[in-house]
């Protein structure tokens, strides 16, 4: 289908408005899936806040001009989709989606990954899918700060135990 150079223009600042503001940027390869298979990555995209585009390659490569993700350029050859994490909260989202859905659906590739400047390939996935969430970080945080005190109150109490006995 060819697409009025208007719709092109509108295209590019779409996926560019998106870029700038998103945290972390994954693309892969959709050869081979049918129609219900994207529209079930798309829902579930949506689901965990991840904007989710198929774009011609010359359009998207304009789209990230000037953004952290122009070094994803080389890797947007062929038939390609590209995820956007858009939450503070979850930077890794479009990492784990498209993972975990390369899971039962074998014909999703993933390519590259993008994040804080840094290319990753598609073996290195698992570093940004991996990536907490807030409520994870938030939890990870709590237990380290409370591991000391904890210690020392355990401590105190074995120190009280052993005291009791030699008072009495």
């Amino acid at each position: 289908m060819t697409l009025r150079l208007e719709d092109k223009k509108e295209i590019v600042v779409a996926v560019n408005k998106a870029a700038s503001s998103a945290f972390s940027a994954v693309v892969a390869d959709y050869r081979g899936l049918t129609v219900v298979q994207l529209t079930k990555l798309r829902s579930q995209a949506r689901e965990q806040g991840v904007y989710l585009r198929v774009v011609r390659n010359t359009l998207a490569r304009r789209a990230f001009e000037g953004t952290e993700f122009a070094i994803l350029n080389d890797s947007l050859i062929g038939p390609s989709i590209i995820g956007l994490s858009m939450s503070e909260n979850d930077m890794g989202a479009a990492a784990r989606l498209f993972k975990d859905f390369a899971k039962d659906n074998a014909k999703l590739e993933v390519k590259t990954a993008a994040y804080d400047g840094k290319l990753f390939g598609p073996a290195d996935i698992d570093v940004l899918a991996k990536l907490p969430n807030r409520e994870q970080a938030l939890t990870m945080l709590a237990s380290v700060l409370q591991a000391p005190v904890s210690k020392l109150a355990r401590l105190l109490t074995a120190l009280r135990e052993q005291k009791e006995p030699q008072a009495a």
